[in-house]
């Protein structure tokens, strides 16, 4: 299963009917090709009493080809990262808390570019990926441009004791290392990609 933000809408991508959880406010909705998935896609958003989505198709790769043949595609990497006292990582950035994460750029490795993104955002240095975690997806629009991001998100330890170090020029405000009880106020004001993200350490 794929689950994606799409602007108010959740969506999953399932190949499997049992993974449907039906609901007042949610579709089943099965998918052959992409002008079917084009076609269910924009009648998702005229429907305002529907707030989650399952399109099925029994190969996944082909659902995800199909959803993915709307979009310009944009991959980026970025961190969960813990530190010798069992602190977490994270950005303040536009006005939310974030983790660090950005695009991979040409020829780059995907865990490669997690590291460097972690390391440009945040101004440490000694990280360790420890393990992939669940990409995440979520889709915009830049310059009428509808876009779908995939971010890849590996969790990583960070050895380094020094000062942390913002990187404006991103947007970004602030950066902290918070404790487990200190998670409220991130997750009062961040992003539900972001929630999902933090799911792997319950």
């Amino acid at each position: 299963m794929i689950k994606v933000f799409s602007l108010n809408k959740t969506i999953y991508l399932i190949d499997n009917k049992n993974l449907y959880k039906p609901g007042s406010k949610s579709t089943l909705e099965p998918i052959a090709s992409e002008a079917e998935m084009r076609k269910k896609y924009e009648a998702l958003f005229r429907q305002q009493d529907i707030d989650e989505a399952y399109f099925l198709n029994d190969k996944l790769e082909d659902l995800l080809t199909f959803f993915s043949s709307m979009f310009k595609i944009i991959e980026a990497a970025g961190g969960l990262v813990q530190n010798n006292e069992g602190k977490w990582l994270f950005i303040f950035r536009n006005g939310k808390w974030d983790l660090p994460k950005g695009k991979i750029e040409k020829g780059e490795k995907i865990k490669t570019a997690a590291i460097r993104e972690v390391e440009e955002e945040c101004g440490i240095s000694k990280l360790q990926i420890i393990k992939e975690l669940p990409s995440t997806y979520h889709t915009y629009f830049m310059e009428e441009k509808q876009v779908l991001k995939r971010t890849y998100w590996f969790e990583m330890s960070c050895a380094d004791t020094s000062a942390l170090v913002p990187q404006v020029e991103e947007g970004i405000t602030d950066v902290q290392w918070l404790a487990p009880t200190e998670f409220k106020k991130v997750k009062t004001n961040t992003y539900e990609s972001i929630l999902d993200v933090l799911k792997a350490l319950e």
